[in-house]
Order: C-alpha cells, then sequence, then structure tokens
C-alpha cells in the first residue's frame, strides 16, 4: 500500500529546484505557476540564499510548486497513472494544499493563489509579534510536552515519538533554550513565526473568505488530514481544514498512525523531499521510503510506485457517489434507511466509533441509497467506503 506525501515549511533548501529545471517541460510548468502566482519560483528555487527562501510568502509557494510539477514529472497522466495506484496521500502544514491539489480537490492554479495569499497572510500575522518554532529531538514525550507548556510554549506541531516542535515567543523560546527537557537536543526553524498557534489565529478569517469563493471537488484518493489524522473526503471540508490548520497544531503523529491502520508498506515523499521520509524510517519501522529529491531518481520511483501501489477502493468509481469512513472503528447506522430511501443534504447515515473518537457520517449532498457497502456493527478502516449513493434525485 503506497502513501504519497509533501513536506511543509522548513524543508526548502537553496538550489534545491536547478536540477529539475533543466527539463524543459518542467521549467515551462514552473514559469506558468509562477505567473499565477506572481513568484519569481525559478530564481528563489535556483539562487536565493536560505535567509531569502526562509520567508513565508516565498517559501510556500515554492513548495507547494515544485512537489505539484515534480508530481507531473512521476505521473504525466495522472487519471490514468496516478489514481490507479496510489492508495493514500497527505501533506505537513502547506504540503496539505499540495495534497488536495494532487487528488483534484482544487486544481494547481486555485492551490497557488490560495497558497500565495496563505503565505501573505501568515506572514503578516507572523510579524505582530517575534515569534518561532524548535524542533524538540529526543526526550521522553510527557517530560518534553511538560516542558513545553512550562515555558508559556504551545506544541505546535506532534510529530511522532522523538520530534515535537515548540513555537511561541522567541522570548519564551530562549528561556526554554536555556532550560531543556532532559535528552532532548533543540533545533530552531527555518521559518517566520510561530505558525499553527493563535499568533497567527488572524490569518484564518482572510483565507476563511478565499475558500468560500473557490470551487472544491471532493478527492480522487484517500486524502488524510493533518488536524486528527481522519480520512477526508468532502472536498469543501478539506478546504475548511486546510484553512483552521493555520491556527491549529499538526498532528502528523496522528496521520502516520492511520498510515499504520491501513497497513501501508511503502512512502514516497514529494521534493524537497527528506523530513517526512525521515520520520518514517524512525516512527513507522517496516515502512519503505523513497525520498524524491531529483530527476534523475525518476525512473527508480516509478518502480518504487509500482512495487507499493494497489490502488484505493475509490479507484474506478465515482467519487461523489460515495460516503466513506473518516476512520479507524465501528460503524453503526443512525437509523434504519434501506436501499431506495432518499437522503437530504445533510442527513446522518450512521457514526464510527473508535477509543479516541466518536464521530458521525452525513451525505452532503443527499441522494438516494443505491447500495450499502458495509452492515451496522461491522469494523471499518479508514476511507473505506460505507455507501453509495445515486446524487440525481432532488430531495424536497
Amino acid at each position: 500500500m503506497l502513501v504519497i506525501v509533501a513536506p511543509g515549511q522548513g524543508a526548502q533548501t537553496p538550489g534545491f529546484l536547478a536540477p529539475w529545471l533543466e527539463d524543459p517541460a518542467f521549467a515551462d510548468r514552473i514559469n506558468w505557476l509562477s505567473a499565477v502566482s506572481d513568484v519569481d519560483l525559478a530564481h528563489y528555487g535556483t539562487k536565493a540564499d536560505a535567509e531569502t527562501i526562509r520567508d513565508t510568502a516565498i517559501a510556500q509557494p515554492l513548495l507547494v510548486a515544485s512537489g505539484l510539477v515534480a508530481a507531473l514529472a512521476l505521473f504525466p497522466h495522472p487519471a490514468g497513472d496516478a489514481f490507479r495506484v496510489i492508495d493514500l496521500a497527505a501533506g505537513h502544514s502547506v504540503g496539505e494544499i499540495t495534497a488536495a491539489a494532487g487528488v483534484g480537490v482544487i486544481s494547481a492554479e486555485q492551490a497557488m493563489v490560495f497558497v500565495r495569499q496563505r503565505g501573505k497572510a501568515m506572514a503578516e500575522a507572523a510579524a505582530k509579534n517575534p515569534t518561532g518554532m524548535m524542533a524538540v529531538l529526543g526526550g521522553h514525550p510527557e517530560e518534553v510536552l511538560a516542558a513545553i507548556e512550562r515555558h508559556n510554549l504551545i506544541a505546535a506541531n506532534n510529530n511522532g515519538p522523538g520530534q515535537v516542535v515548540a513555537a511561541g515567543t522567541l522570548a519564551d523560546l530562549e528561556r526554554f533554550t536555556a532550560d531543556p527537557p532532559a535528552k532532548a537536543r533543540l533545533v530552531p526553524l527555518q521559518v517566520a513565526g510561530a505558525f499553527h498557534t493563535h499568533y497567527v489565529a488572524h490569518a484564518v478569517d482572510l483565507l476563511g473568505g478565499y475558500a468560500r469563493a473557490i470551487s472544491t471537488h471532493d478527492p480522487r484518493t484517500r486524502l488524510l488530514s493533518n488536524r486528527d489524522g481522519h480520512i477526508v473526503h468532502n472536498g469543501r471540508e478539506v478546504l475548511d481544514r486546510i484553512v483552521t490548520q493555520v491556527s491549529s497544531p499538526v498532528r502528523w503523529d496522528l496521520c502516520m498512525q492511520t498510515m499504520q491502520d491501513l497497513g501501508v508498506t511503502g512512502m514516497l515523499e514529494m521534493p524537497p523531499a527528506g523530513t517526512l521520509t525521515g520520520i518514517a524510517r524512525r516512527a513507522m519501522p517496516g515502512v519503505e521510503t523513497f525520498a524524491l529529491k531529483t530527476p534523475d531518481q525518476l525512473d527508480d520511483a516509478r518502480a518504487f510506485v509500482e512495487k507499493h501501489g494497489e490502488g484505493g477502493p475509490l479507484e474506478g468509481n465515482p467519487t461523489w457517489r460515495l460516503l466513506v469512513s473518516p476512520m479507524k472503528g465501528i460503524f453503526n447506522l443512525a437509523t434504519d434507511q434501506p436501499t431506495g430511501a432518499a437522503l437530504a443534504p445533510g442527513d446522518v447515515v450512521g457514526n464510527v466509533k473508535s477509543l479516541r473518537d466518536d464521530l458521525q457520517v452525513s451525505a452532503p449532498h443527499g441522494g438516494t441509497i443505491v447500495e450499502w457497502l458495509v452492515e451496522d456493527g461491522d469494523p471499518v478502516s479508514p476511507g473505506q467506503p460505507l455507501v453509495r449513493l445515486h446524487p440525481a434525485v432532488s430531495v424536497q
């Protein structure tokens, strides 16, 4: 089982796009996305120094564009090549925009305009206070979280055992550096502010307005959310979560748990790759990883995809007719809803319950029940189809 992942801010390094731009087709696509985003991506990806590409307004469009264009190099015909084999997709922080566009929730052009505005809004919000982020590597998890709280900081990213990111004011980070958790190493991150905290909450309202104007489609394959590691199959909800994620913690640990629940055997990371596959090697033993960094790896990457890719349960189906499970758990029907029953938009069909959560499953667009794919009390996995709906019937 294959998962494709896209990294977040801090993964960028000076010159990482240079070998990719030797391909004229890649260069043309980058130039087009530069025009769409009004950011000179070729320049920043080849000639700019580390401090320049640390700027949020530059780093975020650069990351999304590189991931999307590299995906087209890997899968020249996504509808025929990619969705036949990709079982799952996810992105870390801004990488969620890459992932959402990659599975068809929004277009590449919509993604670039949105990420341009996201980067600007987050940079402006971060500039209001001198804040930053710091990786905490190692240490006992409970002691690390207690130390973060003691110094008035926030665990903005939980990336699994041995890697939590603390965020807050520079003054609090200084005090944290002077009094670190036992057996932990602190590494300042190349970001412009305390992202995924209340310090950048001002950006959420602005981005929410933009998101409401963007048309969406349901994902073409299973897509994980940073908020809680759940599968999200409604395109509008995907975009809403990307907006609110700006000021809420990234739970990559829960994303990796879902990957393990599903039985992922291979993780391929899009460029600038290395961060997420590095985390996976520590946190997901037995899962093979591939960090796609340069175009001379493309043939090996395609072989990796063929080795691990199976194609998710949505492959070959019109995804807007399916309701899927958001997580692993037990499915319980809300009421007796036989084949042929008509659902109004928003009707609840049941809930999925686990030890951690109890989530409702509703039909956002309504429809007629064509076929139940599970029964009351069945165990279900993340992204498993529950019921097939016919959308043509108008429910009064």
